[in-house]
């Protein structure tokens, strides 16, 4: 894979991001991790067709594509988000589809989550039927199951059915992350302004926590497009969610979509899984929409 694929803009990727003055750290995972729902397995739902088969080498997983070594689980460390624990950016890179580029019929998306080395941390994959993903476009509502490296279900997104035009503020777009299934650990709600495209990242109590804004134009040709996540007071700038420029023929093409997350590396793992779901969301929102267009003609 090329080394821009696996590098972000940042020239060091180990860097940890500025905070405010005096700024120590973000806290850590709360105590009292509530217990997962009864029967919870790991697994997707009955039915649920499972990427990759589990590996029993993380030296590289059915594709060739090294897996990032499970490291030791912090202490109340929701099960299957140790993996954040030691990392500072997140590359989501969407899988294409042939089906869907010949045809312009959509089909379900499929990433794959890795760490700045390249190392495979996460698969995730949409689970919405055929009339949902083709009558509702980018609008549609989903389920997004993520899987760690044996194939345990260890996030789920769910995101309702929303409206998408600004004119009507009081039902915006939302998205709610579970770590694991069943068990909320965080919201995305946004945040109405008649301009820019505003987030705010919640946590399972639905209180505030940070802030995401966007540019004014959300498509740029050649260049990324940043997101910036912020303190609530909007002086401080703590990371920021990236959609990478792919090049001209995927871009005009298709609505495969790469990003980059950058995040404090002593962020809690339940805001870096609430980030991750902000990702998602802004993808379904923002880029799906303008392949979309792009295939029907209105560019």
């Amino acid at each position: 894979m090329d080394k821009q694929n696996v590098q972000m803009n940042d020239p060091h990727p180990g860097t940890q991001l500025p905070g405010p003055p005096g700024y120590t750290g973000y806290p850590g995972t709360q105590a009292g991790y509530p217990v997962p729902p009864a029967g919870y397995s790991g697994a997707g739902p009955v039915g649920f067709p499972v990427p990759y088969q589990p590996v029993t080498s993380q030296a590289g997983g059915p594709t060739g594509v090294p897996w990032m070594p499970a490291p030791s689980p912090p202490l109340n460390c929701p099960p299957g988000l140790e993996y954040l624990s030691q990392i500072d950016q997140l590359l989501i890179h969407q899988q294409i589809e042939l089906l869907e580029v010949l045809t312009g019929f959509e089909t379900c998306n499929k990433y794959e989550i890795k760490n700045s080395l390249g190392q495979r941390i996460y698969f995730a994959a949409e689970d919405t039927d055929c009339c949902t993903r083709n009558c509702c476009g980018p609008s549609r509502p989903f389920t997004m199951r993520i899987l760690d490296n044996m194939g345990r279900e260890v996030i789920t997104l769910e995101r309702p059915l929303r409206c998408t035009s600004c004119c009507f503020p009081c039902c915006l777009q939302e998205i709610e992350i579970q770590a694991p299934p069943g068990v909320p650990v965080g919201y995305v709600t946004q945040t109405w302004h008649p301009c820019l495209p505003k987030f705010t990242l919640q946590n399972e109590r639905r209180e505030d926590v940070l802030r995401l804004t966007g540019p004014c134009i959300v498509c740029s040709c050649c260049a990324d497009v940043d997101f910036e996540i912020k303190s609530l007071d909007d002086k401080y700038v703590v990371g920021k969610i990236s959609k990478q420029w792919t090049g001209l023929v995927r871009e005009l093409f298709t609505d495969v979509d790469n990003f980059g997350i950058q995040f404090p590396l002593d962020l809690d793992v339940k805001m870096k899984a609430v980030m991750l779901g902000a990702c998602f969301l802004i993808d379904f929102m923002f880029f799906e929409m303008t392949r979309s267009e792009q295939r029907a003609g209105v560019w």
